[in-house]
């Protein structure tokens, strides 16, 4: 039954979102010099496995908060990924990587926000009126899981359209685990 409720919603929400938006986000990819991802909480998380399978496209990829994390720079892009766009800690972020030059994407449930408003792209995941509370997907779980989808299924869109084969993607995959 709960199973059957979250892909009915997610299913919802992706069939809500607007399909191009692969095509966009990995044009916006390509142009980049590197890519910097942020997000808080479980849409870190999320950024975490974008992270991941971007770097095993070929990308340049850091994730924002980790150690060795270098500096932003003119002509690189931050990708923020936040339901409410409004996370005080990804504001700054984004308003520091503007100040420096830096393209922003924010990837959100919502269509306006602070960092929607700094942004140079919005990638809104669904609308508006799909995000109210959902019996057995609180706090943001439907975001979370809509954009987790949207996302691998941008690198699906990567993989085929640049034919990466997967025997490239293991070599660029961490060995040291």
């Amino acid at each position: 039954m709960h199973q059957q409720l979250i892909i009915k919603k997610i299913s919802g929400v992706l069939e809500a979102t607007d399909d191009t938006y692969d095509v966009k986000l990995t044009r916006i990819l390509d142009k980049a010099k590197r890519i910097f991802i942020a997000g808080a909480g479980r849409s870190k998380l999320v950024g975490n496995f974008f992270a991941m399978r971007l770097v095993h496209g070929g990308y340049d990829v850091s994730v924002v908060g980790e150690i060795v994390t270098p500096s932003i720079k003119n002509g690189d892009l931050l990708i923020v990924i936040s339901g409410s766009g409004e996370t005080e800690q990804l504001i700054a972020f984004t308003k520091n990587a503007k100040k420096i030059g830096a393209n922003i994407v924010l990837i959100s449930a919502k269509d306006e926000s602070t960092i929607g408003n700094l942004a140079d792209d919005v990638i809104q995941i669904g609308n508006n009126e799909q995000y109210g509370k959902v019996l057995g997907m609180p706090m943001g779980t439907v975001f979370e899981l809509s954009t987790l989808l949207f996302l691998e299924a941008t690198i699906s869109h990567i993989i085929h359209e640049k034919g990466i084969p997967e025997e490239i993607m293991r070599e660029r995959h961490a060995n040291l685990e």
